[in-house]
C-alpha cells in the first residue's frame, strides 16, 4: 500500500517532514530530549558528529561515540509532540520513503529518552536517577491507537480506583519500558511507574492562579501502590514514547534527573553537572 502524502508529508528533498531526516542520517541508537540545547551537549561528547540537522525545535545530531552510532534528538515537549517525533523515527526507519511503502523487514530502534522529572515519593532525593519501568499516561494521546495488548488493564483499573479518577479526563494507559534497556541501562537507578500529564501547572496539580479542578488528585497519585509498583515521578513525555515504541516494535526507556520533590518542596536549580552524568551514563551503556 502507498502511503499518501497528505498522511506522512515530505519535504521536497524526500526528507521526513517535521524531523527532517533521511533513512540513511538516523542511527540504530536514538537518545531523545525534550531541551533542543540539549542535544549540543549530548554531541559535544561524540568522538564525531556525522550530521547536525534542525526545523522548528526538532534538532538531530548524529555521530558516534566510543565506536557506537547514535542519534540525539530534541522533542519538545509533551506527549503531542512525541506523537510526531515517534511516528516520524518510525517512518524514517521502516518507510521507504521513496515509494512510501513499508519496507518488507521491521526495523527496531533503541530509544532512550533522557530528562527531568519531578519526584512523588519523599524518599527521592533532587539529583537523584530514576528509571520508568512503566509509563502511566493520563494524557490521552495513546487512546487515539490501536493498541491490543500493550497495555497493562489490571494497573490502570487499580489506579482509577484508588483515584477515583472523573469521567472528564482522558483515561489512563500504562505500558512498559523495554525491559532488555531497563537491565542494561538502569541496573543501578531508582525504578518505578513514571506519570506522564499533558502539561506543567494544572495537569501536574500545580496551582498559580488558574484554580484547580482536581486539587487533591496528586495526593491519591503519590499513595497509589499496585502489585509492587509504586508511582516514583511525574513529567510529560514517557507514556507516549512507551505507548507508541511498543506498537511499533521499538525499545523504549526513560531515565530522568529528578530536579524537584513535590512532595517535600525541594528544586534543585542547579543541576547542569549532574545531567552530564546521567547522560555519560546512557551513552556508555546504550
Amino acid at each position: 500500500m502507498i502511503i499518501p502524502a497528505s498522511e506522512l508529508p515530505q519535504q521536497k528533498d524526500g526528507a521526513i517532514y517535521h524531523l527532517n531526516l533521511h533513512a540513511e542520517e538516523l542511527a540504530d541508537n536514538v537518545i531523545l530530549v525534550g531541551d533542543p540545547g540539549r542535544v549540543s551537549m549530548i554531541s559535544s561528547m561524540f568522538d564525531k558528529i556525522e550530521l547536525v540537522k534542525e526545523n522548528r525545535e526538532l534538532i538531530t545530531h548524529t555521530g558516534l561515540y566510543k565506536g557506537k552510532r547514535i542519534s540525539a534528538v530534541s522533542t519538545g515537549m509533551g506527549t503531542d509532540n512525541i506523537d510526531i517525533v515517534v511516528t516520524e523515527l518510525d517512518a524514517v526507519a521502516n518507510i521507504d520513503l521513496a515509494t512510501r511503502t513499508v519496507k518488507p523487514e521491521r526495523h527496531a530502534l533503541n530509544m532512550v529518552r533522557i530528562g527531568t522529572s519531578g519526584g512523588l515519593r519523599p524518599d527521592i532525593e533532587c539529583g537523584s536517577f530514576v528509571a520508568s519501568a512503566w509509563g502511566l499516561g493520563i494524557d490521552g494521546v495513546w487512546q487515539y491507537y490501536e493498541h491490543g495488548n500493550w497495555d497493562n488493564e489490571e494497573l490502570v483499573r487499580a489506579f482509577v480506583r484508588h483515584t477515583d479518577w472523573n469521567e472528564r479526563l482522558p483515561r489512563p494507559y500504562c505500558t512498559p519500558a523495554s525491559q532488555e534497556l531497563l537491565n542494561r541501562i538502569a541496573f543501578d537507578m531508582r525504578q518505578g511507574v513514571t506519570v506522564s500529564a499533558p502539561g506543567f501547572f494544572g495537569p501536574q496539580g500545580r496551582q498559580v492562579r488558574a484554580p484547580l479542578a482536581f486539587p487533591h488528585l496528586n495526593e491519591k497519585i503519590e499513595t497509589f501502590e499496585y502489585d509492587g509498583n509504586v508511582i516514583t515521578n511525574m513529567e510529560m513525555e514517557c507514556s507516549a514514547i512507551y505507548g507508541l515504541g511498543n506498537i511499533l516494535g521499538h525499545q523504549p526507556l526513560t531515565v530522568c534527573l529528578i530536579i524537584a520533590n513535590r512532595v517535600t518542596g525541594r528544586f534543585l536549580d542547579d543541576y547542569h553537572d549532574r545531567m552530564e552524568t546521567l547522560v555519560r551514563t546512557v551513552l556508555d551503556r546504550i
